[in-house]
Formats: structure tokens, sequence, C-alpha cells
């Protein structure tokens, strides 16, 4: 899409997704909130019926920390 990759830009499949949009996300549970996002790159399709979609973080750590979680991805506009 052209923008850096930075906290709050996330990766997701396009087709599904498009760039630009502005998206909310968070643990079903809300024991994680990454918070405001913008659709920013290409991530992982669909699978099994779910969007898959690629946070960035600013460090390996904190990428390590998160690992794979559900979330809830809401779309703003």
């Amino acid at each position: 899409s052209g923008r850096y990759a930075i906290p709050g830009h996330v990766a997701v499949d396009p087709r599904i997704i498009p760039y630009g949009t502005k998206l909310y996300i968070a643990t079903p549970d809300n024991s994680f909130v990454y918070g405001y996002a913008v659709a920013a790159d290409t991530g992982t399709a669909l699978r099994e019926g779910k969007i898959i979609v690629d946070l960035f973080f600013n460090t390996y750590e904190e990428t390590c920390r998160f690992g794979i979680k559900n979330v809830n991805i809401y779309v703003l506009e």
C-alpha cells in the first residue's frame, strides 16, 4: 500500500478488508487491546471462515509476548 510498517498499521487480506480501512482490535475478553489501527499491508488469507490479521509491534519482544491470539476486529469505516 506504500505505508510504513509502524504500530497501528496492520496486515490484512485486502480482498476482505481494503487498504485504508480504520479498525479497532482487541481480544474478545479485552485482556489485550491493540486499539485503533489502519489496514496498511498484505497479510494472510481467510482461513476456516475467520479473517487473519497481522499486528505490528515496535520490538521483537512485544511480538513474542503477544504471540498468536484470537481478536475481534471492528471495522470503523
